[in-house]
């Protein structure tokens, strides 16, 4: 799996790094968790008999055929539903002789892949959530459909232009596995990062801050009264890695996530990793962590958090809509890029992890793949992007749909961020090569254990480093790397 990383384990860095000498790993994430609400009543989703497909005229440009029933399952998370079936109505005005079939859910694996085995998977996909089906897995066994067609079709809001051609940078190359087929189209464009009040921070007479010493500095002066300076997802510790992958990019290069990506021998034994994980592992030993945080999910943290109990939180933009019932109004929601090591950092303070969120797919035995298209053709249209923006204070696939658009705190401070970094954005590729690594293993397994201090930073490494190697070699899955 490309060129082997050096072991480098005895580079000297400076500042902090000098002072920091034990070792760690990072865990990867998984596409957001979201609520873990009650899932609807189930749905039939698909015969296993193709439909035929339609004419392609300049109104039907991916030939969908008119009168052909069309299956959606929506992944009922952050996000809510209303924006899918807003887009559903929108194809029952262009094909009212098609009856569409909506379902909402959360478990998304347990209900779908015996459909997908048996040959009756519905025609439009959200796959994401806890239950989220392995992408890796269902690539490598050609269950999905190349969505080429749908990225060369005239878009609904300009038909000179293409698709492909009104989405945000990044995207179509992460639907992508090794080259040229489009597996996926990530609806939701997400910011990862360090979320926070900007009015508790004012409280403190702080700000965010840049350097590893400052965020240790402004943690104990939180201490002092009575605040904690982090919460997370004890159960879900993969939503530690929104703001600690940036982190490690921050101090050592993109190209270190890139290794790890490529499951390349000593990855995780990267210097930046080592101080990285060191840095997150301090919180823990200085008493920085909220009470409790190990034993409790994303809604009991983000909800401590909103109430004040912590300054910090790692998460993705999904939380201001998710969170909306318990952040104050005077809350003033903001999100940042990492906190930086030091000086010699190799990226620049503002690094941010920004990416396609929401992954929608076509099944390959869909009973009518041209619909499944359309409708996602319909959902990247600035009309459906504005209506999503508005509805779930989050950024589309579509690069725009903010004009017009009274935009909340949170959403404000994730497009201010953004442009703050620039070109300076990363997007690591584990939370799609390969979910159950990055979930269970290197998340909960290690960096979960780390953070609630039953693993020291150096034998998480180690077991991180064993279960990415393991991967590696495991000849029943398919490896990715970069290109």
């Amino acid at each position: 799996m490309g060129s082997t990383s050096a072991e480098n384990s005895n580079t000297e860095g400076v500042g902090r790094r000098d002072l920091i000498k034990r070792s760690a790993a990072l865990g990867l994430i998984s596409v957001p968790t979201m609520s873990f609400l009650s899932a609807c009543a189930s749905s039939d989703s698909g015969s296993g008999d193709k439909a035929k497909a339609g004419k392609k005229t300049t109104k039907n440009p991916l030939g969908v055929n008119e009168t052909a029933p069309l299956a959606v399952v929506i992944f009922d998370g952050g996000f809510g539903t209303k924006y899918a079936t807003d887009a559903n109505a929108q194809y029952k005005t262009a094909y009212p002789k098609a009856k569409v079939n909506f379902h909402a859910t959360q478990k998304i694996q347990s209900e779908l892949q015996p459909k997908f085995n048996g040959g009756t998977p519905p025609d439009l996909i959200d796959n994401s959530g806890a239950q989220q089906m392995d992408m890796g897995v269902l690539v490598g066994k050609k269950q999905l459909t190349d969505l080429t067609p749908l990225l060369d079709a005239p878009s609904i809001d300009d038909p000179s232009k293409k698709v492909r051609d009104t989405l945000r940078p990044g995207i179509v190359e992460m639907g992508q596995f090794d080259g040229a087929p489009v597996w996926i189209m990530y609806y939701a464009y997400t910011v990862y990062g360090v979320w926070y009040s900007q009015t508790a921070l004012d409280k403190l007479d702080a700000t965010y801050p840049e350097t590893w010493d400052a965020m240790l500095a402004l943690c104990e002066k939180a201490k002092k009264k009575g605040i904690a300076g982090w919460t997370y997802a004890g159960k879900y510790p993969y939503y530690l890695p929104f703001s600690l992958y940036p982190f490690i990019a921050k101090i050592g290069g993109r190209e270190v996530l890139d290794k790890i990506d490529n499951l390349e021998p000593n990855a995780w034994k990267d210097p930046a990793v080592k101080s990285a994980f060191e840095a997150y592992y301090e919180l823990y030993k200085k008493g920085y962590i909220l009470q409790g945080t190990p034993g409790i999910d994303h809604i009991q943290s983000q909800t401590a958090w909103a109430k004040g109990k912590a300054l910090f939180i790692p998460n993705g933009s999904w939380v201001e809509n998710e969170s909306a019932n318990v952040i104050p109004k005077d809350f003033n929601l903001a999100v940042s890029g990492p906190t930086g090591l030091d000086s010699s950092d190799k990226m620049p303070f503002g690094t941010i992890w920004a990416s396609g969120g929401e992954p929608f797919i076509v099944p390959a035995k869909a009973n009518n793949p041209e619909g499944g298209m359309e409708q996602l053709r319909i959902m990247l249209s600035e009309a459906s992007s504005k209506n999503f923006t508005s509805q779930v204070k989050s950024l589309t696939a579509y690069n725009g749909g903010t004009d017009g658009i009274t935009l909340t705190p949170g959403l404000k401070s994730g497009v201010a961020a953004l442009d703050k970094a620039g070109t300076n954005v990363v997007n690591p590729r584990l939370q799609d090569w390969y979910v159950k690594l990055q979930k269970e293993q290197i998340g909960v397994a290690g960096l979960g254990e780390m953070m609630a201090g039953r693993l020291t930073p150096a034998e998480a490494i180690k077991k991180i480093q064993g279960y990415a190697d393991a991967a590696a070699k495991d000849q029943s899955i398919k490896h990715y790397k970069h290109q």
